[in-house]
């Protein structure tokens, strides 16, 4: 199985940015601590799918929203 496959769709990419900035700005000025934590690396997670094009969880569990499903291994 191919986890780096580009399935992250232009949509679910503006939407992955959208939130993304806006969890991490939020992480960097308004929460405090432990929240903020947690608010940044979700962030920062986001941001970075939405630059690569690719969704590790999105793989495992078969989805893309690119236009093209993913290949399933042939069982022999």
């Amino acid at each position: 199985m191919k986890l780096f496959v580009k399935n992250v769709g232009s949509i679910d990419r503006l939407v992955r940015i959208v939130i993304g900035a806006a969890l991490f700005y939020g992480a960097l000025a308004v929460l405090s601590a432990p929240l903020s934590y947690l608010a940044g690396i979700v962030g920062i997670a986001l941001l970075f799918t939405a630059a690569f094009g690719t969704c590790t969880l999105y793989t495992l569990l078969g989805i893309s929203t690119g236009g093209s499903a993913p290949k399933k291994a042939k069982k022999k």
